[in-house]
Order: C-alpha cells, then sequence, then structure tokens
C-alpha cells in the first residue's frame, strides 16, 4: 500500500459487506456503495446507490402496532454487469459460487477511483483476466462511469456481457430492518433511446469504437414522496464486430453484447451512468435530463481526466500531512468525508448523513453528528457548512411547531431529522440479542438544539460570516435559547433553575430506575450547554444592528424582557456534583456500580452494555455505566480556559485538579458503544492524561477500518468519528480557536502524533499552513494573502506578513 491506495488482496465473502462500505464512491450529491458490478444483494453482498436528501417513507407493522419510518432511499442501481462464455449455456459468473483465482482491489483516495482485478476460470477456454475501474464524477455530479477489460489468456472465447440498470433494489442493507416495509421505488418503467451514428471526428469516440447499444434509460418515482428518480445509461465497446441485443423487463433494463475475444488481447466494454431526481435544480423533465448526458457524456479516458482535476483541486483546499499509519486512515477518513458533503452539497438542500451516503443504517438520518463534522468544514469548505445549516434553517419553521407541541416557545430540533425536519426517531428499537422490541426514547436528546446553536456561533467566528449570523443563525440560535429558557423551571429551595425530563449524550440512560416515564433531570451536558446557548443569545442580541434586532424581534415575538430572563437563567442553570465531580445528572451518584470485569468475563466485547443487560431482564439504567463520552463532552468542546469561565458563570468553580477528578470517574464507567466516545476520550485525554490518550484515539481512527464496533461499518461508515478524527489533528492537538480576528493556538503534542501539517482557511486567509513538532509551531501565510494574520499562544501574539512563517518554540 500506499499512503494514497487502500488495497484488498484475495477474495472473502465475509469480508465483502465491510469492503463495500470502505469502497463507496461518491460526489456529494450521490453514492454508490463498492460491491461487485455482478452481484445482487444477498447475504454477502449490498449494492446500494444513495442520493443526498432523497427520503421516503413506509408504514410497517411492529409488535402490533403500525410504525411509520422515513428512510433514505436505496435509488436504482446503475451497476450490474455480468459475464459469461457462449455458446454453450453456463451460468454467469459469481464470485460466490464461482471463486476467482485472483482477486484484488484497489481504491485511490487521490483519483477517487475503484480498481478491481480479477482471473476466472472458464469451462473450455483457460483463465479470463477482468480488470474494472469505477467512478462517480467529483466533477459532473451527475455522472458514474464503470470500464471493463477482458482479456482472454490462453485460448479464444465467445463472451456475453451483460450491462444493467436494476430498478427492483428494496432499502435491506440492515438486518434489523428486513421485517420492516423497505420497498420504496414505484411506477418502474424502462426504455431504449437507439443509437446516434459515432461522429469520427468526435474523439471521444474511437474509430474502432461499435456502440450498439444506444442509451437505456429507467425510471420510477418514490412511493409516498413522490420523486422522480431516472437513471440512463450508455454501453460502449471496442470489440470488432459486436452484437448486441436488449431486454426490457418490469423494473429492469439490459443490453447484451456477444464479444468475441482473442488470446491476448484486450476488449473493454465501457458503460456511462447518468442519474437525475426531480429534486435537482434548475431540472424540469429528469427523463431527457438523464438520457441527454448519458448519451452525450464522454468516454471513460476523458471522464477520468476531469475526474482527477475534480480530486485534485479538493485535496488542494483540504491538505493534510500527517506521516505514517495514522496518515494512511485519517487520509481515508478525508475522501470519505468529502465524498458526502462536497462541494457539490453546497447546492443542496441536505444534512449531515450520520453514517454518510454509504449505507442504511439510523435511515440516513440527520443527528447531531454535524457538530464534529462542521467544525472541520468550516475551515476548508464553509460554503459546506453555510449550506448544512440552512437544511437547519428551512426547518425551523416544523421545530418551531414541535416546540408548541410541548408547550414550549422557541424552537425544538428533532433528534433525528430527515426531509422536511418533523422528529424522525422511532418510537421502538429492537435489541436482536433478545429479539425483543423496546421503546425507544432517545427522542428526548434535546440537546441536539445546543449543537445547531454551537455550530451556527462557531461557523461565524470561523468565517467572519456576519451576514448568516444575523439573518438565518439569529433565528436559529434565538430560537433554541427561547427553548431553554422556557424549558428551565425555577427550584426556590436550590435558587436555581433545572431542566428536567431529558436524555443526555450517554443515551443508555432514558430513565430513573423502576420509574414509569422516561426521561432525566439536570443532565449536566444538556444544562451546561444550555447556559452556553443563552449566553450566546444575550451577546447576539446586544450586538445585532439596530435595524435588524428591531426586525427579528417583532417577527420572534420576542418581549423586551426575554434576554433579561436569558441572561438569569444562564447564570443559574443547576448543575450536579457527587463525591466532588459534576454529576452526569441528577441522582447519577445513587446508582449501583456495575461489575465490569465480571461482564468483560461473561461476554467479552461489552460496548453495548444495554443490549446485554435488556437481555438479562435487567437494565443500564440501574448503574453508572455509560455508552458513550457525556459529561466529557463538555471537554470536548470547550477548550480549558472556557469550560472554566462557563462553570465559573454559573457560580460552580472547576479547577484542573477537580476537572481531572471528573474525568477519572468517567473513564473506567464508559463501554464506549459508539465510534464517537474513542475520539472524545482522546480529545481529552490529550491534555489530562496523555499516556493514555492514543489507545482513544487509536481506536477511533480504526473504528470503520477495523470495524470496531462488530458489524456496523458494512451498514454505512461513522461519519461524525472520521470527521472527528480530522478536527482532532487539526483543532484538538493543536489547540486552533478564534477569538476575533486572531487565530489562537494551544498545543498538546501526542508522542504517536507530534509531527504534522495542514491547510486552513480562516476568514479572509486561503491556505493558511500550520505545521507541528513536538517543541514548535510554524505558522505560514501565502504571498498572495491579502492581509498580515495576528496568531496567538497562550503567552505571546505575533504578526504573520504574506510569504512569511512564524516559527514559534513551544514550552517545554
Amino acid at each position: 500500500m500506499t499512503d494514497w491506495l487502500w488495497e484488498y488482496e484475495g477474495y472473502d465473502p465475509d469480508e465483502e459487506p465491510l469492503r463495500e462500505a470502505l469502497c463507496t464512491l461518491g460526489n456529494g450529491r450521490f453514492a454508490t456503495r463498492g460491491a461487485a458490478p455482478e452481484a445482487d444483494a444477498g447475504p454477502h453482498h449490498y449494492p446500494g446507490t444513495y442520493a443526498a436528501g432523497c427520503f421516503n417513507r413506509l408504514i410497517s407493522t411492529v409488535a402490533g402496532r403500525d410504525v411509520e419510518n422515513e428512510d433514505m432511499v436505496n435509488l436504482p442501481n446503475w451497476l450490474p454487469l455480468r459475464f459469461r462464455t457462449t455458446p454453450a449455456p453456463t451460468p454467469w459468473w459469481s464470485p460466490d459460487e464461482q471463486p476467482p483465482l485472483e482477486h484484488r482491489q484497489t481504491l485511490d483516495l487521490r483519483q477517487g477511483t475503484l480498481t478491481r482485478r480479477l482471473r476466472v476460470a472458464t469451462p473450455a477456454a483457460g483463465p479470463l483476466a477482468v480488470e474494472q475501474c469505477r467512478l462517480v464524477h467529483m466533477g459532473d455530479p451527475y455522472l458514474a462511469a464503470l470500464r471493463t477489460t477482458f482479456t482472454a489468456e490462453e485460448a479464444g472465447m465467445d463472451l456475453e456481457v451483460e450491462s444493467a440498470l436494476d430498478g427492483t433494489v428494496t432499502n435491506s442493507g440492515v438486518a434489523r430492518y428486513r421485517d420492516l416495509a423497505g420497498r420504496h421505488l414505484t411506477h418502474v418503467r424502462t426504455g431504449e433511446d437507439p443509437a446516434d451514428p459515432a461522429d469520427p471526428a468526435d474523439p471521444a469516440v474511437p474509430a474502432d469504437t461499435a456502440d450498439p447499444s444506444g442509451t437505456l434509460w429507467l425510471s420510477c418515482r418514490t412511493s409516498a414522496s413522490g420523486i422522480g428518480v431516472v437513471l440512463a445509461a450508455r454501453t460502449r465497446t471496442d470489440a470488432p464486430g459486436a452484437t448486441a441485443r436488449t431486454t426490457l423487463s418490469e423494473g429492469r433494463a439490459a443490453r447484451h453484447l456477444t464479444l468475441a475475444l482473442r488470446p491476448g488481447e484486450p476488449v473493454t466494454v465501457e458503460k456511462t451512468a447518468a442519474l437525475f431526481t426531480s429534486r435537482d435544480p434548475a431540472v424540469s423533465d429528469p427523463l431527457g435530463a438523464a438520457r441527454r448526458a448519458a448519451a452525450d457524456a464522454g468516454g471513460f479516458a476523458e471522464l477520468l481526466a476531469t475526474h482527477r482535476r475534480a480530486w485534485r483541486h479538493l485535496w488542494d483546499r483540504a491538505e493534510l500531512d500527517v506521516p505514517g499509519e495514522a496518515g494512511r486512515v485519517l487520509r481515508l477518513h478525508l475522501f470519505h468525508v468529502l465524498q458526502t458533503l462536497s462541494p457539490h452539497t453546497a447546492e443542496l438542500d441536505a444534512g449531515v448523513p450520520a453514517r454518510g451516503l454509504h449505507g442504511e443504517a439510523y435511515r440516513g438520518h440527520v443527528f447531531w453528528d454535524e457538530l464534529f463534522v462542521l467544525p472541520y468544514l468550516n475551515l476548508h469548505f464553509p460554503e459546506v457548512s453555510r449550506a448544512l445549516l440552512t437544511y437547519r434553517h428551512r426547518r425551523l419553521p416544523a421545530a418551531r411547531r414541535a416546540a408548541r407541541e410541548v408547550g414550549r416557545r422557541g424552537a425544538m430540533f428533532p433528534w433525528q431529522s430527515g426531509s422536511d425536519g418533523r422528529e424522525e426517531t422511532q418510537s421502538l428499537h429492537l435489541n436482536p440479542r433478545s429479539g425483543r422490541w423496546l421503546p425507544d426514547s432517545s427522542r428526548l436528546q434535546r440537546h441536539v438544539g445546543s449543537a445547531v446553536a454551537y455550530n451556527v456561533w462557531r461557523y461565524a467566528q470561523a468565517t467572519g460570516d456576519l451576514d448568516f449570523l444575523h439573518t438565518k443563525g439569529a433565528e436559529m440560535l434565538l430560537g433554541v435559547a427561547r427553548l431553554w429558557a422556557d424549558s428551565a423551571e425555577h427550584d426556590p429551595g436550590e435558587g436555581r433553575y433545572r431542566i428536567r425530563g431529558v436524555v443526555g449524550p450517554d443515551e443508555y440512560h432514558e430513565a430513573y430506575p423502576g420509574a414509569e416515564t422516561p426521561g432525566l433531570d439536570d443532565n449536566a451536558y444538556t444544562n451546561v450547554t444550555a447556559a452556553w446557548v443563552l449566553a450566546r443569545a444575550v451577546e447576539l442580541s446586544r450586538t445585532l444592528p439596530a435595524p435588524r434586532r428591531a426586525h427579528l424581534f417583532e417577527d420572534l415575538e420576542l418581549e423586551d424582557g426575554e434576554p433579561g430572563r436569558w441572561e438569569e437563567i444562564s447564570r443559574r442553570l443547576r448543575v450536579p456534583f457527587h463525591d466532588g465531580v459534576i454529576s452526569q445528572f441528577e441522582g447519577y451518584g445513587a446508582l449501583a456500580e456495575l461489575d465490569w470485569d465480571g461482564y468483560r468475563a461473561r461476554y467479552g466485547d461489552i460496548r453495548r452494555l444495554d443490549r446485554i443487560l435488556e437481555a438479562e431482564g435487567d437494565t443500564v439504567n440501574r448503574y453508572r455505566a455509560s455508552k458513550q463520552a457525556d459529561v466529557l463532552m463538555l471537554g470536548h468542546l470547550f477548550p480549558p480556559r472556557e469550560l472554566a469561565a462557563l462553570f465559573a458563570r454559573l457560580g460552580y468553580p472547576l479547577d484542573d485538579e477537580q476537572w481531572r477528578r471528573t474525568v477519572d470517574h468517567y473513564l473506567p464507567r464508559t463501554s464506549h458503544g459508539s465510534t464517537l466516545s474513542g475520539l472524545v476520550h482522546g480529545w481529552v485525554l490529550a491534555r489530562e492524561r496523555r499516556p493514555e490518550a492514543w489507545t482513544h484515539v487509536e481506536e477511533a481512527l480504526l473504528g470503520d477500518v477495523a470495524d470496531v464496533q462488530g458489524g456496523t461499518t458494512p451498514e454505512g461508515i461513522h461519519l461524525g468519528a472520521m470527521a472527528g478524527t480530522l478536527d482532532l489533528v487539526q483543532r484538538g492537538l493543536t489547540g486552533l480557536d478564534f477569538t476575533g480576528g486572531t487565530l489562537r493556538l494551544d498545543p498538546a503534542p501526542l508522542p504517536q502524533l507530534c509531527a504534522y501539517g495542514f491547510a486552513v482557511r480562516f476568514r479572509r486567509h486561503w491556505g493558511i499552513g500550520v505545521r507541528v513538532t513536538a517543541d514548535a509551531l510554524a505558522v505560514s501565510l501565502p504571498a498572495t494573502a491579502s492581509a498580515p494574520l495576528r496568531v496567538g499562544l497562550h503567552d505571546r501574539t505575533v504578526t504573520v506578513s504574506p510569504g512569511e512563517t512564524a516559527r514559534l518554540l513551544l514550552a517545554r
């Protein structure tokens, strides 16, 4: 392997689901899993294609109840291309039924291609070499292409190749969802456009290229949301004398080519596909647009050249230089982030899908993962960050409606969001260990609103985009603040405000032991972040331009006294403590201790401790046991000085020693049942317990590569964790932050990750170079920069002029 290649040698059907997810190709608009083109959905393969923001609703019967779920739709499959020798009626070749003699897959991160090389045995003519290269075009977000080259190694043979479009697909990529309705596509139609005569003057069509197929197309729509979806594909071959025929059936369009192969002479088949939907901007006729795009596209070589150029431009903006295996994994993470959220995403109405465009886990919904994604994007692709925040703003009316339905003012964003911003969290979830469907109370994670507000504020800090902050951003941030103010109940005995009936990031604890109703009181993370939001809302309401403030207050029907109440609550929200540490929630200190060693001895992997205990007839609500970082998330969001100041504002002392005791308390009581947990723990420990930090950082790096959660990655990569590792290198270990117009740094290098570099964009400055070593920092500004940059360490501030590099020695 090189730093840019991700390779798999040999064929192992049990490994295919993981490889398919990690070899997904996409362009920020749509993505296709790395499934073999000849494979149908089954135990070892799952060809899936997903478009950002394309959802549909279906009703299923679960435990005697009708349950409605909205899913990111598995769209018609453009990949199918299979082959067999003729004229004998041999079966289509399948790697599971006829294992290949050799097999290698190579994911090229630099170029955004997936190459597959294999040798297969044929019944009578000896080995057949097959090489396939595919791309999902990063320059033209509607196109994808697959080039297949066949070479008969010993004897000539006749080969039949079927190139198809498949509209019979369903959503069945997650085992625990398979009892639910999954057929989202309806009104499937297929057709064929006759081929245009090859233009000998067109360099994209070589003179010896046969084009017997014309263009096949398949159109359908989603059953409830009514989204029109169209695929069109053109298939070409350079085989002399190739013949072809078309078969159109319900849900499938196929072109069959018959190729005469001579020994040692390669023959190529090129398949170019176009995917359009009725959600696409400036497209009035998706069927016509797809047919034109497929027919007019250049040949594979031309598409590959423009695709490579688009990727080169992306890598230029996301420069990352980390040595060793950590650097390879980080580059893979960055590759998948860019495939899910590229500049093309900025043109769409789409959010941050928690599992990327790589699979169907979590139904493609948008959670709080943007909290881990936007800090990276802010410094490289701020236009994408703004679009993702605009996705939230378009759903602000739904958030306001949700707040009204529970008797609150303000905006209550959903824990799971999809097409229109209503709450998409299921009411029941399946414990695969016990086979029981259980009530799901995770919708009580109201802290998602604080994540939205946090992202608005941090985006404005990084970009200086006051236009967004004072308009859409202010509407969201003030809406969330208003919800917190209306949710806070004054406790005269405590002299403080309390927020009751919520669930924190931990997710294990949804209720008190024996309680009939879900929810917990005074979750520390929820209350502290609510206080932060309220303080920012007060600050924003004071600094808004007077005309804008007047109009905004009038539009939101804000009373003049509300900011004063926000100020009071932001200083008096309750934070519980026990044994000298911050309590995860009120009553946490009274919970029983779990026999961690005993459960590890009995079960080995106890990441999903909640499922284990429920299968035993017990509940994790009884124990001091967390799925993932909850209180420690505060150390991820806020630098040490800011966190201490936030607690001081609330009237609670929080010195370094007390925070260390808090970290020490939760470390052994966390099962790390989320890929985000290792990331957050590594981030926090880099400053508190450096020798132990790398264990958690390494787990975050390998979370998807090694599928540490045991079967979750094949259902879709964990986008928040992948982006979070990039942000760990960019901000966590450098302490990079923004105050006013100054770029501030407070490094905490790890021995295993202490020499690396990257480039960021900060406000007007593009391409700021940052290089970290164990004893120094270097910050450089391109000669083309328009103005100097102020750079601050905790004990000094320097000014870097265009074309200069400042080297700052670190105190040992």
